[in-house]
């Protein structure tokens, strides 16, 4: 069995996030992405709420807000989650974690707001969504307002984020994995989950799900074609691999999920050269002008390809003879809150990049090491000549970079945009609504020769009233999808120019026309919201210690600490008189709140006493319900897998080990921690943690609490430091404001904007289109094809061609035909394979000659027999002594059954109710004879190559790879594996005339794969 329920993402024109439910039989249920968008409405996440306590699982393809959004908020929000396994590839969990640490970092509005439940207490009329609420629907002009917004929620910190990526387990392409499931998860029955190359993004994955008879490929957002940096799908093998059958793992599979994104549109011819091309003249096109281009992308994942052209782009122009190139004289940059780790992951993980990537890095490695071993230079050389050698024979590596300078802090990024001068700017995000993006489009937008480049089409969506979860946000088009409505409508006409290579430049001319731009602040909460937030700490805690959830608090403790301003400290009678009215009702919640802030008394904290106060060690539980009645103890669950309790390293550490990382812990302290009331200088670091002044700070940074710098899982955990030579320029700049820590609200300020700049497309997306459709679909061959991932016109025209590549064949003496679904969001479909079963019995006789062979977890054998009909019934008497007589044996009992009732005599005739199934008999001899000669052996199970290797190898042979997919054993004999599964044993012809006798490789080989598969026939 197996079932698809799309939770968001199918046919929606309200969002592009991608969230998936695959149920198999027995009730595995299987989460894939936990995406999000640009509006981060909690009521989109409230199907996924429903669906946490029946999850399996977890998987994640790719880094980006569309399919992992939503991570970090559901680990923080419901406590459940964290304790599903998650599984994805190192690229994804790396970027991922940089991914959502900007995005908390940038926008306010990913924090989510308090639940409008929790805001409209009785009596709260100062409810902030009322206010917000009645100004929108009262506001006559937008260029000016400033309206009180909704109680925002505890973002989470840096280190939250990084533990909560550390949850997720890791794997490798093409390697079958078999998970762990969830404590509430019925057993997982054999699955096997494999990852494949889905290419659009480092680390992209096409998922393998292999359950029983069912053998499921889940596949949104694929790219076929090879790029600069990403490889191309793994459909015909490996990264990119040329051929005309896909790979047998992920041929004809049951079920076949693939996203429909581009099903309506051909990609434009030349592929990647001509599109990297398009983007140099179009950039060249805006700097001849004296004019600036702004490039908005997202933070992790596309962005790798584009940094990397352009790079390139400015590498060619610098050592080309050409001095008239535009190139020469622009700054190129890249601005983002986390653009130095993103690089630095880039420059980690090249062997999950194309081929060109790994073969470019081997050669710049080769090439300088030839370098610098053929002139050495002696001391006084070096210092007469400083950079000479650098110059002259050292190359750059992929993404070592000499020409794209980065922008993490938003003072530097103003001082950039407003010198004047030429430039490029990579920003993120795409929907222009956060990031540093938005803050280059408010300074570049008035400028006519300035050019906005967008890399993805954005369709124009509007919100609905009931979809975003505060109403200053409804009925809103995100900044990057207004610009996209004019591009596509060209109501201002359009510029057509002429690039060298004769190319036609096609700017749209955005005409003077305003946008509406929506700045979110964060603000502290007056003494009201205070109150308000903190009965909804309590409610929460109360609803932990209810459900008894002993696991990691879910409720930040920085939301407790208000400000001096806002909340009184002290603790007189008057204070508690005026706070216990609204506060009491929730005081048995508040066992790990400042009980003093609040006014509570040792009453109020209940059997908590017993742990909050000292020398307190009776409590009265006489009339008390519940966990009153109880003892606090919290029984700490000890974490572990399927080895055992997972090992701490620092409790095994010697002496001097230990005494020497004391040392390193206390200097670390004393050197980037700040002590409560300590005074610091004006440029050092507070207490929200932010940098020192100076690269001093950053580095310092990397160091606290202990998490390391030198692996590449730990990368991204800390602040970055500055890299590339850039950390003089970053020290010399003021640094940004310092955000305030506690609870705070969202204020909302709108200004208008004149766009003037003109607009331009190139398609940066990386993603299939209709023509990688219709040639893949037909050769994959899936018996169920589910389309997802796109909007209702792209689903419906695929869907349509489709029906016609997949019609009906002949096959034989039966026709085979492929059932198309495209459900919408929370529209459940059975995508179960077809099968066709019936019930027989086997006599007694069949059943002794069976010969059993197992193949891995799997019970083989081939039966030859004759079908007879069921067995007579007996009389109902016969059935009714035969069931009494079975009754006394089971008792023990000696008497007669005379004394029945007649309630007994009904059970006993349920019981006795003879089978009506047919029976398989053994042959007789006269049939079985002549059957014998027509049965032909059969091969069941599937040999992995590398299985056969360690095989041969723990068997003393020397077997090692050769060419593709060849396992060639002592030399002489090579082993292939066909597309279509067949094993191929091949020998030279010399060698296999010399082992006649069986004591050969060849035999030896053909043993060991008998060895793993089972040879059955009738018989």
């Amino acid at each position: 069995m197996f079932t698809f329920t799309p939770l968001l993402g199918a046919q929606s024109s309200s969002s592009k996030a991608s969230q998936s439910i695959l149920e198999l039989e027995g009730g595995i249920k299987i989460l894939v992405d936990v995406g999000w968008d640009e509006t981060f409405d909690t009521l989109e996440l409230a199907e996924l709420e429903k669906h946490i306590p029946t999850l399996s699982l977890i998987l994640l393809t790719h880094a980006t807000i569309s399919h992992l959004g939503a991570y970090v908020h559901c680990c923080k929000a419901f406590p459940l989650f964290t304790q599903i396994p998650v599984y994805a590839t190192s690229p994804v969990i790396s970027l991922g974690r940089t991914l959502l640490q900007d995005l908390y970092a940038s926008t306010p509005l990913a924090a989510t707001f308090l639940p409008k439940s929790s805001v409209a207490e009785p009596g709260a009329s100062i409810s902030a969504s009322s206010e917000a609420a009645s100004v929108g629907e009262n506001e006559q002009s937008h260029s000016e307002i400033a309206s009180t917004g909704r109680i925002l929620l505890q973002a989470p910190t840096t280190e939250e984020i990084a533990r909560y990526f550390s949850l997720i387990h890791p794997l490798k392409y093409s390697q079958p994995h078999s998970p762990l499931c969830s404590p509430f998860s019925p057993p997982l029955d054999g699955l096997m989950l494999t990852a494949y190359s889905a290419g659009h993004t480092v680390g992209g994955t096409i998922w393998h799900v292999q359950h029983g008879m069912e053998s499921i490929v889940y596949a949104v957002d694929w790219n076929q074609a090879r790029e600069n940096v990403v490889a191309g799908a793994a459909w015909f093998g490996g990264s990119g691999a040329s051929g005309t059958e896909v790979i047998e793992q992920l041929r004809k599979p049951t079920a076949l999920i693939c996203s429909s994104k581009g099903g309506d549109k051909f990609a434009p011819s030349g592929g990647r050269q001509k599109r990297d091309l398009l983007l140099f003249d179009m950039i060249r096109s805006s700097l001849a002008k004296g004019g600036s281009v702004l490039i908005p992308t997202d933070t992790c994942a596309r962005v790798l390809e584009l940094s990397y052209a352009l790079e390139h782009a400015w590498r060619d122009a610098a050592e080309s003879a050409d001095g008239d190139d535009v190139l020469k004289g622009a700054e190129l940059y890249f601005a983002g809150k986390k653009a130095h780790s993103t690089m630095r992951l880039a420059r980690s993980m090249l062997e999950w990049m194309d081929e060109s990537i790994v073969r470019e890095f081997e050669a710049v490695e080769g090439d300088n090491a030839t370098a610098g071993k053929g002139q050495p230079r002696t001391d006084s050389q070096a210092r007469n000549a400083p950079g000479t050698r650098d110059k002259q024979t050292t190359k750059l590596a992929p993404f070592t970079l000499k020409h794209l300078k980065i922008v993490e802090r938003k003072k530097k990024l103003e001082k950039i945009l407003t010198d004047g001068t030429p430039k490029v700017i990579i920003a993120s995000d795409t929907s222009l609504d956060w990031g540093y993006s938005k803050e280059s489009l408010r300074h570049l937008a008035q400028g006519s020769q300035n050019l906005i480049v967008l890399t993805e089409s954005l369709p124009n969506r509007y919100m609905n009233d009931d979809s975003s979860d505060d109403p200053k946000l409804s009925k809103k088009m995100s900044l990057g999808r207004m610009i996209w409505k004019w591009y596509e409508e060209r109501k201002d006409g359009v510029a057509m120019e002429t690039a060298k290579n004769g190319e036609l430049l096609e700017q749209i001319h955005s005409g003077g026309q305003d946008l509406v731009v929506t700045d979110v602040e964060r603000t502290p909460l007056d003494a009201n919201e205070q109150l308000l937030y903190q009965q909804y700490l309590a409610t929460q805690r109360q609803i932990q210690n209810t459900s008894q959830a002993r696991g990691e608090s879910t409720i930040d403790a920085s939301g407790d600490a208000l400000d001096d301003d806002g909340a009184s400290s002290t603790s007189s009678e008057d204070s508690d008189s005026e706070q216990q009215g609204r506060v009491l009702n929730f005081s048995t919640s508040l066992a790990h709140s400042n009980r003093n802030k609040l006014g509570l008394r040792d009453e109020d904290l209940g059997v908590n006493i017993l742990l909050r106060r000292k020398n307190v060690f009776d409590y009265d539980v006489r009339g008390k319900k519940g966990r009153e009645r109880m003892f606090p103890y919290v029984a700490h669950k000890k974490r572990g897998d399927e080895y055992g309790e997972f090992i701490r390293p620092e409790e095994y550490l010697r002496a001097e080990e230990r005494e020497e990382a004391d040392t390193q812990e206390n200097l670390s302290r004393s050197q980037g921690e700040m002590k409560l009331g300590q005074k610091r200088r004006w440029d050092e670091t507070g207490p929200s943690g932010r940098r020192l002044s100076g690269g001093a700070g950053k580095r310092q940074a990397i160091s606290q609490n202990g998490i390391p710098t030198n692996t590449e899982e730990n990368i991204g955990l800390a602040d970055e430091v500055a890299v590339d030579g850039d950390d003089t320029e970053l020290s010399e700049d003021e640094p940004d404001d310092p955000l305030f820590d506690g609870p705070a609200k969202s204020v909302y300020h709108q200004s208008n904007l004149t766009v003037n700049a003109r607009i331009a497309y190139v398609d940066y997306m990386g993603l299939h289109d209709k023509r990688s459709l219709e040639m893949l679909i037909p050769l994959i061959q899936p018996r169920k094809l589910i389309l997802v991932g796109g909007m209702k016109e792209e689903t419906s025209s695929l869907a349509a061609e489709c029906r016609n590549l997949l019609a009906g064949k002949d096959v034989g003496d039966r026709s085979t035909s492929v059932d198309i679904f495209t459900p919408i969001n929370g529209e459940t479909v059975d995508a179960s394979v077809d099968t066709n079963t019936w019930v027989v019995k086997l006599s007694n006789n069949l059943v002794r000659r069976l010969k059993w062979q197992h193949v891995r977890s799997l019970g083989v054998v081939a039966i030859t027999a004759q079908l007879k009909p069921s067995e007579i019934a007996p009389t109902e008497e016969e059935a009714l002594e035969s069931a009494s007589k079975k009754q006394k044996l089971l008792d023990g009992e000696g008497e007669s059954g005379t004394g029945s009732t007649a309630g007994e005599g009904e059970q006993d005739r349920s019981i006795s109710k003879p089978d009506v199934y047919p029976i398989l008999d053994v042959l007789p001899a006269s049939i079985a004879a002549g059957t014998r000669s027509m049965a032909r052996p059969l091969h069941v199970g599937d040999l992995r190559l590398a299985d056969l290797r360690k095989l041969m190898q723990s068997a003393g042979h020397k077997a090692e790879f050769r060419g593709e997919g060849t396992l060639l054993i002592d030399g002489v004999v090579a082993v292939r594996k066909s597309s279509t599964g067949a094993i191929e044993v091949e020998a030279a012809a010399q060698f296999s005339a010399s082992n006649r006798r069986g004591t050969g490789s060849f035999l030896a080989v053909k043993r060991k794969i008998y060895e793993g598969l089972a040879v059955v026939a009738g018989g």
